[in-house]
């Protein structure tokens, strides 16, 4: 893997990402699109967006958002289905929460799939929620690691 980390600075990179989490989150796991994509969404916001680039293809994405004064929030984290498994989403969460702790923050928290909640234990979050709950439609728990 030579994947590359790729801050979102122009409308072309941010269609990208969109283009990644609609295939993933609106085709593969029926979210609505209108439930997906947000106001978050665009240059001009306080979300930070990044892509991981392999060879020239962008195959994850996800953003940043300021959740509370000390905490940093991980959302839309997405990897294409042919690049699962292959370190794409801990190279692209490592990156993101370096963000967070450039913006000063001491905590990252998620809310993450139910069956990606070992992905993240492994790379150190802690979960939170006392029982799973449904976000668009898929079970999720909330979880948090201190930066």
């Amino acid at each position: 893997m030579a994947a590359e980390i790729v801050t979102v600075t122009t409308e072309e990179q941010l269609q990208l990402a969109l283009a990644i989490r609609t295939k993933v989150f609106v085709e593969e796991q029926n979210v609505p699109e209108e439930v997906e994509i947000d106001l978050h969404d665009r240059l001009a916001g306080t979300a930070h967006h990044f892509l991981i680039q392999d060879e020239g293809k962008m195959v994850a994405t996800g953003r940043v958002t300021i959740y509370d004064d000390e905490t940093a929030k991980m959302q839309r984290i997405a990897v294409l289905k042919n690049y699962r498994s292959k370190g794409y989403g801990r190279v692209l969460l490592l990156a993101m929460e370096e963000r967070a702790r450039e913006l000063g923050l001491h905590y990252s928290l998620l809310d993450a799939q139910c069956q990606a909640e070992v992905f993240y234990k492994k790379l150190g979050y802690e979960t939170i929620s006392d029982e799973p709950f449904d976000d668009a439609g898929i079970p999720h728990v909330r979880m948090r690691k201190k930066l």
